[in-house]
């Protein structure tokens, strides 16, 4: 070997030996924030938005968050962390910590799977009911909310004898009828799973004495469910990659579909898609905050989009705070809240 190339290799190591002497042993890494942004599409959203609000990010470092609810009686909120099969509790000036676990799946770990809790809902004595993707059932834990303990009993589990795919989101009528949805997202493959019993993903209504009736057996991906305030409508999100709708369904004075038509089509979007119709609430006067691509979507009554709610993230829910002071939202593994215009 020659002098100089001696010289070079000789240099080179005293570089990479000094490069690996001061290199730390963890190296820690900073998730840049979402980028969030308020669009008003029709004036009518500014009696509900304030532009110059800010999406706060309240938690982050979840895996898939979901199920959002927000709890009067002690003024905090509870969301799903479906993966890690946890609720989790973020109260204002305390932060997040965890509210119940296990919340989905009371059996053995499923590992990579949506085995936990999905939608959280209370009931009207103010039971915590959930959408149990792991145990494939509509629970409710036996346990008073503010003192909760991973105690279930099983509300629905099986249509004609045969196990749900995996309950997804839910609502209740007053009259204390339960309305939810069932597509397969909790199986570990899906609509293709062996495990997976029904031929459809239905939509259901489950009343107190026990009775099920299936509403719909048409959406292929039926998720995120409201009731209009007078109860007259319910709205159903479908998540079909082929066909980005949200659903209209008025009821009759039994409680089953009397009706049905598109509220909302997602015929073209320029945005990146980031996102699906999924959850959904509406406020006391009507308005229909629903998520879809790219955040929350908002809808008038009369189902003329009026804004949307960018959070930069994959948001799969939102809820109220009392009053509807605030939105909160569930978004991949951020949590996030909005101060609206009340």
């Amino acid at each position: 070997m020659k002098q100089n190339q001696l010289l070079q290799v000789l240099l080179a190591a005293v570089i990479l030996i000094s490069c690996q002497g001061t290199q730390p042993k963890t190296v820690e890494t900073q998730q840049e924030l979402p980028k969030s942004r308020i669009e008003i599409i029709d004036r009518e959203a500014l009696a509900f938005l304030d532009t110059t609000a800010a999406v706060e990010t309240i938690g982050k470092g979840f895996n898939w968050t979901e199920g959002p609810l927000y709890i009067a009686d002690g003024d905090y909120f509870i969301f799903s962390d479906i993966p890690e099969n946890k609720i989790f509790k973020w109260k204002e000036g305390e932060g997040t910590s965890v509210y119940l676990t296990p919340s989905g799946n009371t059996g053995p770990p499923k590992p990579n799977s949506e085995q936990g809790s999905n939608g959280l809902v209370l009931d009207p004595d103010g039971n915590l009911v959930l959408c149990q993707d792991g145990d494939r059932r509509m629970a409710k834990m036996t346990a008073p909310v503010n003192s909760p303990k991973p105690q279930f009993v099983t509300l629905t589990d099986k249509y004609k004898g045969k196990r749900f795919n995996s309950p997804n989101d839910a609502v209740y009528h007053p009259n204390g009828d339960l309305y939810f949805t069932d597509p397969p997202y909790g199986l570990p493959k899906g609509i293709q799973d062996s495990a997976r019993e029904l031929d459809f993903q239905g939509v259901y209504r489950l009343k107190p004495n026990g009775q099920l009736d299936v509403l719909t057996k048409d959406l292929k991906y039926p998720n995120g469910l409201a009731l209009s305030p007078d109860s007259k409508f319910l709205y159903v999100a479908s998540s079909d990659d082929s066909n980005y709708v949200w659903m209209q369904y008025e009821l009759d004075t039994s409680g089953l579909v009397k009706s049905e038509k598109i509220f909302y089509e997602v015929h073209s979007y320029e945005g990146k898609k980031l996102g699906a119709p999924d959850g959904m609430k509406i406020n006391k006067k009507g308005y229909i905050f629903a998520t879809g691509p790219e955040g929350v979507w908002l809808f008038n009554p009369a189902g003329k989009l009026i804004a949307r709610v960018y959070t930069g993230q994959q948001t799969s829910n939102c809820a109220f705070s009392t009053g509807e002071q605030f939105l909160y939202m569930t978004c991949d593994d951020f949590i996030m809240r909005l101060k609206l215009k009340k």
